[in-house]
């Protein structure tokens, strides 16, 4: 089938999900118009290394992943510092401060913006989201005045907020609704020895517990915490997570959920309109239900699909699978799949724990499948265990061979 001649692709967003579907387009259709339009300006980056910037193990010169030759090598034409409007799916076009961009394939790359608080006093200076290059700046602009610090959530960004500035030598108090940090990433065993990791390195964590109010003259001072205590603080991060940055889509004609529904070939509700990356809402592996996996290798993947479908060339995405590997001081953590399942849906969980050795595995699983799994510490199979859960591979052998150090991946799948 023959292509049209000059398509008009705009893409939402300059993330690693629009840069890699842009990639894909060109090769496809070096002829066709691409647009791409981001609020940020900075060049294409890598966004989990902001939290290695704000640690000091990474300098911000190495944050992008593409040259400033980018826009001009692949022929995009960049609309950089503005948000979109308006997104008109009728006549295929999208607003951008009263401008019109016509399209004839769009993707929504927008990514995710962090969640906010309610709280009186977060007007002062000091106080942070933890998301893009600009945010790290601003923390590391900041950083030769403050000595203690206050993180807002335990999860994977409020940890690694807190653990970037526990390596810089800042005192850190995190406050967590949940009764352990990375509540989302692992189960309560996993989270108590992440927990007790962080304290033997100063953190004070506490639970149960939430800012109210910040005060301050001109910078923040103090934070009020909702059990009456008056913590001091001369900054605080704002790390609850984040959420589908889909403010921009007329729900009345493309479908939502917690993100942007999306088919099998990453397309919408919306003929024509494709979305990817952290925005997006595909079918979970582990899950077999729709879900929201915002990870980088997923935005990579979902970016690739989104760009040969938009260029014509069907192709299906699988569905997305939730995986981290995290380094906690002399911690290593790896996680993949459906850790904490429903009790009542006829999975299997099989754990280990050797306090001597600070280690610990959990396999769960669904029939003959492996579908999540958990690991602190001896995590060299992390790799073919997460295979598995990706693959859908049946496990013939005796299940409880999965959780011994150094099990045979070959024996395992002859048996």
């Amino acid at each position: 089938m023959e292509r049209e001649a000059n398509l008009n692709y705009v893409i939402i967003g300059n993330g690693v999900a629009g840069i890699h579907a842009a990639e894909t387009l060109r090769q496809l259709d070096p002829n066709g118009t691409i647009t791409m339009i981001s609020d940020e300006v900075f060049p294409p980056y890598c966004r989990p290394m902001i939290s290695m910037v704000l640690e000091g193990a990474v300098p911000p010169e190495k944050l992008p992943i593409r040259s400033s030759s980018f826009y001009e090598e692949f022929k995009i034409e960049p609309v950089l510092g503005n948000r979109v409007s308006a997104v008109d799916v009728d006549n295929r076009a999208v607003s951008v401060n009263g401008k019109v961009y016509p399209y004839d394939k769009l993707l929504i790359a927008t990514g995710a913006d962090p969640r906010r608080i309610k709280a009186e006093g977060l007007e002062l200076k000091n106080i942070f989201f933890m998301r893009t290059e600009t945010h790290v700046r601003q923390i590391l602009a900041t950083l030769p005045t403050v000595r203690k610090a206050l993180v807002l959530g335990g999860g994977l960004v409020g940890f690694k907020a807190s653990y970037g500035l526990l390596r810089r030598g800042i005192q850190v108090t995190m406050l967590i609704r949940s009764g352990y940090p990375l509540s989302m990433q692992v189960d309560s065993e996993a989270g108590r020895m992440v927990w007790d990791e962080l304290k033997a390195h100063g953190l004070d964590v506490r639970i149960g517990v939430e800012a109210t109010a910040f005060e301050g003259k001109d910078s923040v001072t103090k934070a009020h915490l909702s059990d009456g205590t008056l913590l001091p603080c001369d900054m605080v991060v704002i790390g609850k997570g984040v959420f589908p940055a889909r403010g921009l889509v007329p729900k009345e004609k493309i479908k939502v959920d917690a993100g942007i529904v999306v088919d099998e070939h990453m397309e919408t509700s919306a003929p024509g309109v494709f979305a990817a990356g952290d925005v997006a809402e595909s079918i979970d592996i582990a899950r077999k239900s729709p879900w929201v996996n915002a990870i980088w290798p997923e935005a990579v993947a979902q970016g690739r699909i989104a760009g040969m479908n938009m260029a014509g060339r069907r192709t299906a995405y699988k569905g997305s699978l939730s995986r981290n590997v995290i380094r906690i001081f002399g911690m290593d953590v790896m996680t993949a799949g459906l850790i904490t399942p429903p009790e009542a849906e006829g999975f299997d969980i099989l754990k280990v724990a050797d306090s001597r050795a600070k280690t610990y595995r959990k396999m769960v699983f669904k029939g003959d499948r492996l579908v999540g799994m958990v690991m602190v510490n001896a995590i060299e199979q992390g790799g073919v265990l997460m295979s598995l859960i990706q693959s859908e591979t049946p496990i013939r052998a005796p299940r409880e061979a999965l959780l011994k150090p150094c099990f045979n991946f070959k024996q395992l799948m002859q048996m």
